[in-house]
């Protein structure tokens, strides 16, 4: 994918105290959040004014869900009703998003998130392009002379340049071998770009989103054939994806290519139930490469592209507009993908320098 990276003002967002069903875009909220504002998210909804958004919030599933025959499902007909049970006076704005979250928590399908915010989708869109996450989104550790390249997230302009400066390291070092841990990265954006560029050799047909253009005029996801006779998306922006995926056809073709310095080394993977989204494609891609073993658990599954929209009374409503189909794996959401190696999470880590330690040995 073209560099093309946006500019403009960057705050710093500290990933370190993600919660388990917040997603990044929902935490950067918090960032830009002025008192009074702060204020009018703890304002209470009369019984009308939650009508309204639960309403709202089904109307938008309803215009942008990429497969709208999955709100004729008894799965989500379940779900509208509990979400009719929030209707009621003197329920602050807060706790409204908090029980909606908590029944999307178990929901037929990922990336649906209800948030009270000051902003609006279209500012928060531009404030996801150029926002950067801090220090804990990455890190590089040594076990011995094997490195440990922890990614956090796949968001942040600082991520994206942090992992190619960690490629430059270790083509510098000439480290033997590399282990990316992936256990607590829930995905995000273009980070992911050059996590695998650094790592082949040659261009990767990764595989293709699909969004509801394409699903409601086709009783079939489209062949590898059309697929490959699709131009390859390029881009680093997450306006122009959200853009270009909802037009036309609704079919976008991803394809992975190399990045210098490259990685040349046997590289390990680790992951668990939390590795998702965009660091489900990135394991998707590099398999499909050859160039990973996977050490530790089947990832979440949860392999959808989300959008922002605007509800009444201050609400955000994320809504998976696209879902992800990989060219080697198929379909990852509800699936996940599974290990080379498993292992349970916790001891992912020592499976995967167990196994550098076996190939050394068998070098020797």
């Amino acid at each position: 994918m073209a560099n093309c990276g946006p500019t403009g003002p960057i705050t710093d967002l500290n990933v370190s105290h993600m919660n388990k069903y917040l997603p990044l875009w929902a935490l950067a909220l918090s960032m830009l959040f002025t008192p009074w504002a702060s204020a009018q998210l703890t304002s209470t909804l009369s019984r009308g004014q939650a009508a309204e958004v639960v309403h709202a919030i089904d109307g938008a599933l309803r215009a942008n869900l990429f497969d709208t025959r999955l709100l004729e499902t008894d799965d989500y007909r379940s779900i509208y009703k509990r979400m009719q049970s929030l209707v009621h006076d003197g329920q602050d704005k807060a706790a409204f998003a908090k029980a909606f979250n908590g029944f999307w928590a178990q929901g037929p399908f990922s990336h649906v998130q209800l948030m009270a915010s000051p902003q609006r989708a279209e500012d928060m869109a531009a404030y996801l392009d150029a926002m950067r996450v801090g220090p804990n989104a990455t890190s590089l550790a040594w076990h011995g002379d094997v490195p440990v390249l922890t990614v956090n997230t796949m968001m942040g302009q600082d991520t994206i340049q942090t992992i190619s400066a960690v490629f430059a390291q270790l083509n510098d070092k000439a480290s033997p071998h590399l282990i990316i841990d992936l256990r607590q990265n829930k995905g995000g954006a273009f980070a992911v770009v050059p996590l695998v560029g650094h790592l082949i050799e040659q261009e990767v047909d990764a595989g293709f989103f699909v969004s509801q253009n394409w699903l409601r005029s086709h009783t079939e996801l489209p062949s590898a054939e059309l697929v490959q006779a699709e131009k390859p998306w390029q881009g680093w922006s997450i306006r122009s994806f959200w853009s270009d995926v909802q037009s036309g056809e609704g079919l976008l073709r991803i394809r992975f290519v190399p990045m210098q310095p490259r990685y040349q080394g046997p590289v390990y993977v680790l992951t668990s139930r939390k590795t998702a989204s965009a660091a489900e494609m990135s394991i998707d891609a590099l398999r499909a490469a050859g160039r990973i073993t996977q050490v530790g658990e089947r990832t979440a599954g949860q392999m959808l592209s989300q959008k922002m929209f605007n509800l009444p009374q201050g609400f955000l409503l994320s809504v998976p507009i696209a879902d992800y189909i990989g060219l080697r794996s198929g379909r990852i959401e509800g699936k996940g993908i599974a290990p080379h190696v498993p292992s349970d999470a916790s001891q992912a880590l020592e499976a995967a320098l167990a196994l550098v330690k076996s190939a050394t040995q068998t070098q020797k």
